[in-house]
């Protein structure tokens, strides 16, 4: 009795130990919680080039003002820094479109439009505070641009911001003042839309991921030390049980083993006797089954469709009289009567192989040009089972 009220106290106070620690829900640092320190990034996308001289006060304008291609016109590269501030280049193609309007007049033929610049851009994240998704930035920068069947050099003022999808992956859209200088050319606005790849990236916790880190250690602490009262809980209630389990181990072990080898003895004996009632005789030259043999046949059925792991294998065989080829055929139609007919008593197909060996497996000295007996090629004259599979 003292042994079940040990029992039963150890449980009451694992059950209070498991109940306290289920207060305890501990939060998990994911991506959000951490935020890119400096990275690289490579952008892909389209380039729009407003070049009409109205571009500055109607920026945005898009019938006869806008030019683009339709196949991606602008590739960039560029690398950014704890500071928030990050140095990029990009290329870019477009082609102002024949009827539209560039520089105040109408464009008489399509013509090739380049441009490469090196900007240097500010992360406004680092005066606002870091967002989960959108990302504006400003920057200026210089390049040179061939437009109008004119090369220039441009300083440039970018106004930006970018949509993340997760650490890797945004939208960048940004448009782009540029101003000419060392000629008369004009200047133009050039909008930019692509997708961004962000890579080599370091990165720390955000202030939120800090503060929740500070949670989880304490969290992880105490836990511990909720999860040390109930090892020792735990220690105390295998000691009382351990006498009890180690004896109720043995019992079963032993009423395995003896379980066991009473059900092997059983399928020992049930293949011995399944193999005896497969032992089928033939007449010579006949592949017909007699009565006696269709009655062993009957008890062979019901033993399969009793015991479905069961497949077999039937061979059969002829003696040595009469051409070889002649005695396979014959052994192989003798096979497949024996095969036939089980089906016929429900046993299914798939768990059944049929095999004429002919004249091949002799069981004495009976071989072609050896004078024998009608009762010793009878001997011969017959079918065999073999089991293929028995768990």
């Amino acid at each position: 009795m003292y042994k079940v009220a040990i029992v039963l106290a150890t449980s009451l106070v694992l059950n209070s130990l498991y109940a306290q620690e289920s207060e305890f829900d501990t939060p998990v640092l994911t991506s959000k919680d951490s935020i890119v320190q400096s990275s690289w990034m490579f952008g892909l996308g389209w380039n729009f080039v407003n070049d009409s001289g109205t571009r500055f006060n109607k920026p945005f304008k898009v019938k006869n003002h806008i030019n683009a291609v339709a196949f991606p016109s602008r590739m960039s590269l560029g690398r950014y820094f704890r500071s928030g501030i990050g140095l990029e280049g990009i290329a870019t193609y477009n082609r102002y479109k024949q009827g539209n309007i560039i520089d105040g007049l109408v464009n008489p033929e399509d013509k090739d439009y380049f441009g490469f610049d090196i900007r240097m851009s500010y992360d406004l994240n680092k005066l606002v505070g870091q967002t989960d998704f959108f990302d504006p930035y400003l920057g200026i920068g210089a390049g040179y641009s061939y437009a109008n069947d004119l090369g220039r050099g441009t300083y440039n003022a970018v106004v930006g911001f970018r949509t993340w999808f997760n650490d890797r992956w945004a939208l960048d859209f940004n448009s782009s003042g540029k101003w000419s200088f060392g000629n008369e050319a004009s200047n133009h606005v050039q909008h930019g839309l692509g997708v961004i790849y962000q890579f080599s990236m370091e990165k720390t916790l955000s202030k939120r991921g800090a503060e929740k880190l500070v949670m989880i250690r304490q969290i992880e602490a105490e836990q511990q030390r909720i999860n040390d009262s109930i090892a020792q809980a735990k220690e105390a209630e295998e000691k009382a049980l351990l006498l009890a389990q180690q004896l109720d181990r043995e019992r079963a072990l032993a009423e395995a083993k003896a379980r066991e080898e009473a059900e092997q003895k059983r399928r020992e004996d049930l293949l011995n006797r399944m193999r005896e009632l497969g032992q089928v005789y033939f007449d010579f030259d006949s592949s017909y089954l007699s009565a006696p043999s269709k009655a062993s046949l009957d008890t062979l059925a019901m033993l399969m469709n009793e015991n479905q792991d069961i497949s077999i294998e039937v061979s059969a065989h002829a003696d040595s009289r009469g051409p070889d080829r002649y005695n396979i055929w014959l052994s192989e139609r003798r096979a497949n009567r024996v095969v036939d007919y089980l089906a016929k008593k429900d046993v299914d197909t798939s768990r059944m192989k049929a095999r004429g060996y002919g004249e091949q497996r002799l069981t004495n000295h009976c071989k072609n040009n050896v004078r024998c007996t009608s009762k010793e090629h009878r001997a011969n004259r017959r079918s065999e089972l073999e089991v293929l599979a028995s768990q």
